[in-house]
């Protein structure tokens, strides 16, 4: 009786045998996805690699800037990453990196596929410095894990390779220490070397030495520091102060050295010798060294008036001669003043030759180009005015 009521309730009974087969599905549905889980993460752990690098190590920064540089990424998301560098002379100097953005990135080193994950924690943050705290994760096969080791070492290579033969700033950021600042010249100082170089620019008046240094002056980002040493008030020890003072990364100018020294013997009313002398000159020069990134400019008109003393190596490393214009300077200065006046340029040259005008200065072309800069033929008309190098326009 117990058991044909059982049957009549239980098997006999198509709303509990449809409920106790979809339990049935569902359990064995639970328990494959649990296997299939387990299975994956089994096969996961036996021929896959993880290696994570966490933003407060060292490495985090050299695998960026590696990542930046290697060619064959196939990264779609880019984080940019600004150096802003400002020099003691107040110029400022920015480099941008491009860099892996969060997100996966998929690279192959060595014939050997690497997918590269750059996490940020959540709204967790580094308080010190007020940046999220990151890791980048690399995953590739377990028989090729020994790449991760030739990958970070190719990495701090490539750093180490940029600060070569350089001296590098460090400064606070948050709880670690960062490169800061522009490298020194490390490469000098191990020789015992000033960090400094001396140029003497010498040739006609009115060709341009002073442009050209202001012009590389600009190039650079330096600043001109610029010392009249025909000034009387100058005296040995202020020309001394005044050059072991000078603000870093600038362009030391000493204009018309020749002529400096004409008047040194002259006394003033009390009878005390007035302005530099030649030794003080000399003693100054060899004691730029305080400055870092110095370069002195001396320039002259007459080189065979200065002192071999003070052209000796050390004090002035290499002689340029800036000359008169050459005919390619003509052209090029005309088309600057005139654009696109080719046939008139021409026209200008030729007549330049017929007159045979080897002695002109860029100064005295320009002096022509601006008095007539509206004109070109007038300038044509008047270029016999530049046979005489006192012509005022």
């Amino acid at each position: 009786m117990l058991t044909q009521g059982f049957n009549e309730i239980v098997v006999n009974n198509p709303y509990f045998a449809a409920g106790g087969g979809l339990m049935l599905l569902g359990t064995g549905l639970a328990l494959a996805r649990s296997g299939v889980v387990k299975g994956s993460g089994f096969i996961y752990r036996q021929l896959l690699v993880d290696l994570e690098i966490p933003s407060k190590d060292k490495s985090y920064l050299w695998f960026l800037e590696w990542m930046s540089q290697y060619k064959h990424r196939t990264s779609r998301h880019l984080s940019v990453e600004t150096n802003v560098i400002t020099h003691d002379n107040g110029a400022i100097t920015t480099n941008f990196s491009l860099v892996p953005g969060p997100g996966k990135h998929l690279i192959r080193y060595k014939g050997a596929y690497m997918l590269v994950n750059r996490e940020r924690s959540g709204k967790l943050l580094d308080m010190t410095s007020g940046t999220p705290f990151e890791t980048v994760t690399l995953t590739t096969l377990y028989r090729d894990r020994k790449l991760f080791n030739d990958l970070l070492s190719e990495a701090k290579s490539l750093a180490l390779k940029a600060r070569e033969g350089k001296t590098v700033i460090f400064t606070s950021w948050g709880p670690e220490w960062r490169p800061f600042g522009q490298p020194r010249g490390e490469w000098y100082h191990k020789r015992g070397i000033p960090y400094r170089r001396g140029y003497l620019l010498y040739g006609p008046p009115g060709s341009g030495k002073t442009s050209f240094i202001q012009a590389l002056a600009g190039e650079l980002d330096y600043n001109i520091c610029i010392l009249n040493l025909s000034e009387n008030n100058l005296t040995d020890d202020r020309l001394n102060h005044l050059m072991n003072h000078i603000p870093n990364r600038s362009i030391l100018l000493l204009e018309d050295v020749d002529a400096a020294f004409n008047k040194r013997e002259q006394t003033n009313d009390q009878g005390f010798n007035n302005g530099v002398t030649f030794s003080g000159l000399l003693n100054a020069l060899d004691g730029v060294a305080s400055a870092e990134e110095c370069i002195t400019f001396m320039t002259t008109n007459h080189p065979e008036k200065l002192d071999p003393a003070l052209l000796r190596p050390g004090r002035v490393d290499y002689k340029v001669m800036i000359d008169n214009a050459t005919e390619h300077q003509v052209k090029r200065m005309f088309l600057r003043f005139y654009e696109n006046e080719e046939e008139l340029c021409e026209k200008f040259l030729a007549k330049y030759r017929k007159l045979n005008m080897q002695h002109v200065s860029t100064a005295q072309l320009q002096g022509l180009f601006v008095y007539n800069k509206r004109d070109p033929e007038a300038a044509i008309a008047m270029i016999e005015t530049l046979q005489n190098p006192n012509t005022v326009f």
